[in-house]
Order: C-alpha cells, then structure tokens, then sequence
C-alpha cells in the first residue's frame, strides 16, 4: 500500500517519503478501510513535521480524516463493501491516518456514509466541516438563532470558517467574516459572508472588561484576543462557539459579560466527540443542513503535491479546503 510515512533517523532529523507498506505494518484494529479520500489539515502539517505534540511516536502516517470502503471488518455493525468515514478519535494522530491507501482502525471510529454525500463531499468537510456544523449547532443549541442578530467567524477562510461561513448563510444568518486576506473578500462574499472585515475588528488592546455589544453569536476558530474580544463584545444571551488557539491559548477576562450580558463562551472538541452526536452531526450535514456547493471551497490533489501543500498551510496560504485523492 502506498503512504507518506514520517520517519527520524538516527541523528534526530525528521523525513517524510511517500512509501510502499505492507498491510501487516497497519496498527491494529477491526475495521480495514480502502482509502478513497482524505483531506489536509493544520495539524496534519504539523504531523508530517513529526511534531510531538501530534504525532508522539514515530514512524507515522499524517491524516486525521479518510473516507473510503470497508474491506475486512470484524465489527458487528461495519460490513465488507460499505462505504464510511473516520475522522476525529486519535486518526493520524496517536493511530497511524488517512494518508493512505488502506487505514486500520477500531470499529467505534467507523461512520456509515450518510446518504445523500459522496465520499468526496465528505473529505471535502471531513474534520472540519464536521466542527463548523458542532459550532452552529452550539448556537442554535443557546438560541442564537437567523433573526437575533449578526454572527461573526473569525478564520473565515480556513477550512472551519469557510464551512461555517457558507453554513450559517445558508440558514438564513447574518454572517459577518473576518479575515487578514484581503484578496479573498470576493470568494467569502460568495459564501455568503454579508461583510468582510479585518482582523483588527476582533482585535481589541484596550484591557476594558466589557466592550460595545456588537454580535449576538460568533464562531471563533483562532482563539487568543480575539476570542477575548468576542467574548466581550457579544450581545445580551450571546455565545460564541470556539473551536481553534492559533492565535494563542491565554483568555484574560473578567466576569462581567458572564454576568452583566448573560453569554455564553461553549468550547468545541471535535476529536472525542460521542458517537451519537457525531453521527447525528453528520446526518444533519447529509440532510437539513446539507451544502450543495462545496466545489467553491474545494481542491483536490494527489500524493506526489503534498508537500507543497504542507508548506502552504504552516504558512497560512491555503484557503477552503485540500482534499487528498488516494488514487490519484
């Protein structure tokens, strides 16, 4: 089976090559998968460095999504033939990823592929997609609904925002984007963003405990300041749902919106989701909440371009989403 493998050798030094395997180099686990799909995520790229804080051991294959069709499986409610999607749990994390041909993994992982989605359209949310719709969720969860008021996503063009952008127009939401790639206004407005702003919108140094009420909901994928500056610039019942620390960990806040506004700060994790909600999420992404137009935020490479890739997203260039077609 063909894979990008991360290695170290004796020095210390990390490589990654794309590679023959054998079947019996796979982890173990019940469910063996023919890889269709994966996708390129940031902390795929920090996998493929052998970043430790990812991938603790290697060797290791980088992927935490795959979508393809079941080809042994030893778990009751998996069979030979189905087509299923794995992302979150420890997928090319602690467990070897979707990076290639043939995946192993425990049967819990295993989602049936809802219909009404390809295995494409799948990978093209994959993780991501898959977090913007726990987001939303999250806000229609503490009543944020079309007609309370503004939604703001920060990270609108990463693959979370992008997919929370088109989402929430697509239900009717006012969506405001914010992003520091100002040649992409066009592509969000296209989405469904009613207004792109820069990131200094979100971006306050002030050091007040409550700033102007300005949105009733926001989805945070970058964390630090600007997640402590939407926190204090919601609206009263406000929540911002956040899934993303890019721009850092530390949260300087006093009680205030908590207390004076009502809102609510909800935290997203998508890896250890349970499995009933994630199918019920996925159900919602292959139904109600379908998005017929992923091709806007979509591009499909092989194994002989990601490293390119990789480079691209460490660097912060990539918009949308990567999808990897193994067979390619």
């Amino acid at each position: 089976m063909k894979c990008l493998l991360v290695t170290k050798n004796e020095q210390g030094e990390v490589n990654r090559r794309i590679t023959e395997l054998a079947t019996d180099d796979l982890p173990s686990g019940d469910v063996l998968v023919r890889v269709r799909y994966s996708s390129l995520n940031y902390k795929d790229a920090l996998a493929a460095q052998g970043n430790p804080g990812v991938a603790p051991r290697l060797p290791h294959v980088p992927g935490i999504d795959s979508a393809g069709v079941v080809v042994e499986s030893s778990y009751n409610r998996i069979a030979v033939g189905d087509e299923v999607l794995v992302t979150g749990y420890d997928q090319g994390a602690g467990h070897w990823g979707g990076w290639s041909e043939l995946v192993r993994v425990p049967g819990d992982w295993v989602v049936p592929l809802p219909a009404g989605l390809s295995l494409l359209d799948s990978m093209t949310l994959g993780t991501a997609g898959f977090t913007a719709a726990q987001c939303v969720n999250s806000l229609q969860q503490h009543r944020v609904m079309p007609d309370a008021g503004p939604v703001v996503v920060t990270g609108a063009t990463g693959g979370v925002g992008s997919i929370a952008v088109m989402l929430l127009a697509q239900l009717g939401y006012e969506v405001i984007a914010i992003s520091g790639k100002r040649e992409r206004v066009d592509w969000l407005q296209d989405l469904g963003a009613s207004e792109v702003l820069e990131r200094d919108a979100v971006n306050d140094s002030s050091g007040k405990p409550m700033l102007p009420a300005r949105w009733q909901g926001a989805v945070d994928t970058v964390g630090g300041n600007a997640l402590t500056t939407i926190v204090k610039s919601l609206r009263h019942r406000g929540c911002v749902a956040a899934c993303g620390l890019v721009a850092g960990v530390e949260l300087p806040l006093t009680a205030y919106p908590f207390l004076l506004r009502g809102v609510t700060l909800h935290g997203i994790d998508s890896a250890q989701c349970p499995r009933k909600d994630r199918e019920r999420i996925w159900e919602l992404l292959s139904g109600d909440w379908h998005l017929p137009h992923l091709k806007k935020i979509r591009s499909v490479t092989s194994f002989q371009h990601l490293e390119d890739h990789v480079a691209q997203i460490l660097a912060g260039k990539v918009a949308g989403r990567i999808v990897l077609d193994v067979e390619a």
